[in-house]
């Protein structure tokens, strides 16, 4: 359609481009919101549930652990919990991402802004 206006054609088709990449990254960031990803500290006593955005959503602690003289280990397996799950976020919207960029040519590692 552009092909006779040279280098407007171009920016035509990378204004296109840019586009559907937009698109994607706005669909991408509602479905991290909605994607699950689970942490556990304790051999799975603790299980810390958060969105692949790394939002904290649920928190599961077995009873057992439950002894006032090991107040200390069970806040230490809770934060460890956590910090996994969030963890385990970022590497999903890291992987979410990189499925976006390599559909669009984007060569892998390249660091995209959000």
């Amino acid at each position: 359609m552009l092909k006779g206006l040279g280098s407007l054609g171009d920016m035509a088709g990378m204004m296109k481009k840019a586009k559907e990449m937009q698109e994607k990254m706005t669909q991408m960031q509602e479905d991290l919101q909605k994607i699950e990803v689970q942490g556990e500290s304790g051999a799975g006593l603790v299980k810390a549930t958060a969105t692949a955005k790394g939002i904290l959503t649920g928190l599961d602690i077995d009873p057992s652990i439950f002894h006032p003289d090991e107040k200390e280990v069970v806040e230490d397996l809770i934060l460890a919990a956590i910090k996994d799950a969030q963890n385990k976020a970022a590497e999903k919207a890291e992987a979410e991402l990189g499925k976006i960029t390599e559909e669009m040519g984007i060569p892998a590692g390249t660091k995209m802004p959000f």
